[in-house]
């Protein structure tokens, strides 16, 4: 068991009733991380559902949480054979926190036709990538993040102009990635706003869908991450993930406020 499935374990409490533990080593600043904090609730959906696996997971994330004890109530909205729909309420000291709606599927049995116009770019590979990307923060001590563009502002503190941000993610115990992974990745990468205004002071998320799209297979996960409109600090920013064989196994949608240092 790596740190990011013990730091995402959750205990039963009662009927539909789970609590988990937001651990150290996943924060950035003060807060843990949107996706790792997604990714708990997420796995108390997986032990309450009988489907095993996430195909779109939605947050909001209605204040920041912290360090210590989280409630996770689940209510299961209606479940037939192949998806089970469910909401999780995330609850810390009393107040919900984030709000989280699923659909859960069996990606191993999952049948039909594929297509896709989304390509991974030819990037360097994951040895020849930079070791970067805020490498002083507590969050990188368990993601291991590796940048083949958008580097240049943490080495330099200079922007590019460009709204995008590429490069390799993984476990940084080496362990294999999964769908609960795949959730916690999708919030990994530095937000491609940086790469426009440099460095701003914090750039927290407002709302975060994933789509799971297939099982990843072992070994680093290729990530792209890029925006296409900023207005009065409010971002939206698209993700697109592929697993070390090349195949596509997560796509994701934030919107997110940027506060700039002043």
């Amino acid at each position: 068991m790596g740190h990011f499935e013990e730091d995402t374990a959750v205990e039963k409490i009662g009927e539909n009733h789970w609590r988990g533990y937001l651990r150290k080593g996943w924060r950035i600043g003060e807060v843990p991380n949107g996706g790792y904090v997604m990714a708990l609730g997420a796995r108390a959906l997986s032990q309450a559902l009988p489907h095993p696996h996430p195909q779109v997971v939605n947050a909001f994330y209605l204040s920041p949480t912290s360090l210590g004890p989280i409630d996770c109530l689940v209510t299961v909205l209606r479940s037939s054979k192949r998806t089970t729909h469910a909401s999780v309420q995330m609850i810390q000291k009393g107040e919900p926190k984030v709000q989280l709606t699923a659909a859960f599927v069996d990606l191993t049995v999952l049948k039909g036709p594929n297509w896709s116009s989304f390509e991974a770019d030819k990037i360097p590979a994951w040895h020849d990538c930079e070791i970067g990307a805020n490498s002083g923060l507590e969050f990188r001590e368990r993601v291991d993040i590796r940048l083949a563009s958008g580097g240049h502002v943490f080495r330099k503190g200079k922007p590019s102009g460009k709204g995008k941000i590429e490069g390799w993610l993984a476990h940084h115990d080496q362990t294999d990635p999964d769908t609960m992974a795949l959730l916690m990745f999708a919030d990994a990468l530095p937000p491609p706003a940086f790469n426009i205004f440099g460095r701003v002071g914090w750039v927290p998320t407002v709302e975060l869908t994933v789509q799971i799209r297939a099982l990843p297979s072992s070994g680093p996960i290729q990530a792209r991450v890029l925006t296409n409109s900023i207005t009065h600090g409010v971002m939206e920013e698209d993700g697109t993930f592929w697993d070390a064989k090349g195949q596509l196994v997560a796509i994701c949608r934030q919107t997110a406020r940027i506060r700039l240092n002043v």
